[in-house]
């Protein structure tokens, strides 16, 4: 296949260096002669992926994913393989030199995101991640340690770019609570990005097979499974807005999940409050000047509980 054929949405590109978007088309025309994948629809992305739906030699449906080598991707096809399939979805194939992975093919259409009642989502989150963090994480995989250690390095000047006082007292408690929990970090494979759209069905004949749904696009930690709550406690928002008690609504969610996951509920709030710092920190080095209302919202409530 030509690389010419391979077109990047302009979306994507916008996302990414021009030098790395340069040599995509290339890059996957190599991979679908390599692999003898035939193109099978139109591709797709998200921020930071491009995904080809394929079909291999054999017949078998599966996606070609493409993406930068960087501290938070590299790392996947390691969680994948230690995973085999088993609450995520099969890596079939890997490059690690260029980012190239081939993924089972899942049902792109149907993700968690469809499940209208909001606890019976929370419930199949919670007990996809407690087969995922079932797992010690693999040699290679960045450690919670080092980055709960650099963010606490970084937050004492950064914290202070926070406009309002009431965000940087809130943010600092943050800090608190999760340096208590430092000496503890956990060796958990950890999926660190599990939201509602991160979790999809099996495709067609392969779901009589397959769990029921299967987790997707991991960034992968290792550490304490409380640092991977707060996406879902984030999830549908609006609707936890107009709840008329946003406090109760995030404790009802963070009680299912630290049940279902097995959790000491202080720990796992010690954590959560972590990676409200993260991003935090993420938005003051992005330039922003105030925490996000419902991550600061979900910090409040749990806060509550410690």
């Amino acid at each position: 296949m030509t690389p010419s054929r391979i077109r990047v949405p302009e979306a994507l590109a916008a996302s990414h260096r021009a030098a790395w978007i340069a040599g995509l088309p290339a890059l996957a025309a190599d991979c679908l002669d390599r692999w003898e994948l035939r193109p099978d629809g139109a591709p797709r992305h998200g921020a930071v992926a491009l995904v080809l739906p394929v079909v291999r030699a054999d017949g078998a449906l599966a996606v070609l994913k493409l993406q930068p080598v960087d501290d938070e991707t590299r790392g996947e096809p390691l969680a994948l393989t230690a995973w085999a399939g088993k609450g995520a979805v099969s890596l079939l194939e890997a490059d690690p030199g260029t980012g190239a992975m081939l993924l089972e093919r899942l049902d792109a259409g149907r993700s968690l995101a469809a499940v209208e009642d909001d606890m019976t989502a929370v419930r199949v989150l919670s007990e996809v991640l407690s087969r995922l963090v079932a797992l010690p994480a693999p040699e290679g995989v960045r450690r919670l340690a080092d980055i709960a250690a650099a963010m606490l390095r970084a937050a004492p000047v950064a914290l202070t770019r926070l406009a309002d006082p009431a965000d940087r007292r809130l943010a600092q408690t943050c800090a608190a609570a999760m340096r208590e929990l430092c000496d503890e970090p956990g060796d958990r494979l950890l999926h660190w990005d599990l939201h509602y759209d991160n979790v999809l069905a099996p495709l067609g004949a392969a779901a009589a097979e397959r769990e029921p749904w299967l987790a997707i696009d991991p960034k992968p930690l290792a550490g304490d499974p409380g640092f991977d709550l707060l996406p879902a406690l984030r999830n549908r928002w609006d609707e936890v807005a107009a709840s008329g008690d946003v406090a109760r609504a995030v404790r009802r969610r963070f009680d299912l999940m630290t049940e279902v996951l097995g959790l000491d509920r202080r720990r796992a709030a010690g954590w959560t409050l972590g990676r409200v710092l993260q991003n935090a920190l993420w938005d003051v080095q992005d330039g922003g000047t105030s925490m996000d209302p419902a991550q600061a919202a979900i910090a409040r409530a749990l806060l509550t509980d410690r």
